[in-house]
């Protein structure tokens, strides 16, 4: 394997990388987890230092840095949302200017994708996308690995469904990602959560070139037939008005992934994936209050899917770590 595409870039959005090279950082992860699962591995990031930038909350993103980092040799700086003055007291720009001189490389977890993008240009570092409105591309590693995982297929034979709301950051970096890979991508939501146009060109862009299968539609029976992977996200993500919630319920308790929309796919082998958190009782602050409001059907996932022999979302959440950790190697080893 060779890193020359790597070495101190960023990974701010999949768009912007090859298919050898999103398959480079996923093939180094597989050999970061075996030398992790047999005790040999060896630090390559001694004496590198790497800030965290965290606008918002998170388990798996900041665990996944600041695991892969350690066992690597590297030290972590975590500025959560009160813990730094970016955007209040100090623009991106000189934050970036700041941060570049003392630091390594930089993930930054919040809002815009043009703050990742400012990091980037002004920190003249490694800057790593841990989440934005708009792109999710360290969680589509960690998806995509899972799914090789699972499946005896060759990638560009794997095919997977979002269900859901199809705009959100999550559902966007799949379907760009899968069309980069050659995959069979499906999007399954009412029409008004569908990808935005743009999006949607950019995969079939991509799709030309690969071999990729781009479905968008709204009918669960017609895309669920002989999947390999069902995947979902929470109906509200982080930042949205909590006045979308009713209608949001409204419009997607028919694409709750369930017993009932399950036995579309036709087979018995299909598995389930969620990036996580994910609704499904009433065991959570908010899942209590949406039983509350809405019964059952507020969840995006029933408990029985999420805890049956098809679910692999905790290999999907291990595997945060694994592709995080390949991508800090990747960049500055």
């Amino acid at each position: 394997m060779d890193n020359k595409a790597w070495k101190g870039n960023s990974y701010l959005a999949e768009k912007d990388h090859s298919r050898e090279s999103l398959l480079y950082l996923i093939e180094l992860a597989q050999v970061l987890r075996q030398e992790r699962s047999t005790g040999c591995e060896s630090p390559r990031l001694k004496g590198k230092k790497i800030a965290l930038i965290f606008e918002k909350a998170s388990t798996r993103t900041r665990c996944a840095f600041e695991i892969a980092a350690f066992e690597q040799g590297a030290l972590t700086t975590y500025l959560g949302p009160t813990g730094s003055h970016l955007g209040k007291e100090e623009s991106v720009k000189d934050t970036a200017r700041v941060l570049g001189r003392m630091y390594d490389a930089i993930a930054y977890r919040g809002f815009g994708q043009n703050t990742v993008e400012e990091l980037s240009l002004y920190s003249q570092r490694p800057v790593y996308n841990a989440l934005t409105d708009e792109w999710h591309p360290t969680q589509s590693l960690a998806d995509i690995m899972t799914m090789m995982d699972h499946s005896s297929l060759p990638l560009n034979q794997i095919s997977f469904v979002f269900v859901g709301d199809g705009r959100n950051n999550v559902a966007r970096s799949l379907l760009v990602t899968g069309a980069l890979l050659g995959m069979d991508v499906r999007i399954c939501a009412p029409r008004e959560l569908w990808p935005d146009a743009k999006t949607q060109s950019l995969a079939e862009s991509f799709a030309v070139t690969t071999g990729a299968r781009i479905r968008v539609d709204s009918d669960p029976k017609a895309l669920l037939s002989n999947v390999e992977f069902v995947y979902t996200d929470v109906w509200l993500s982080m930042g949205e008005s909590q006045e979308l919630l009713e209608k949001r319920v409204e419009i997607l308790a028919p694409y709750q992934v369930n017993s009932e929309l399950t036995s579309f796919i036709g087979n018995d082998d299909w598995k389930f994936m969620h990036c996580l958190p994910a609704l499904r009782d009433e065991m959570t602050t908010v899942g209590a209050e949406l039983i509350k409001r809405f019964g059952p059907s507020a969840f995006e996932v029933t408990d029985e899917i999420f805890e049956s022999t098809n679910s692999v979302v905790f290999d999907q959440a291990e595997n945060r770590l694994h592709t995080i950790k390949a991508l800090l190697v990747s960049t500055l080893s």
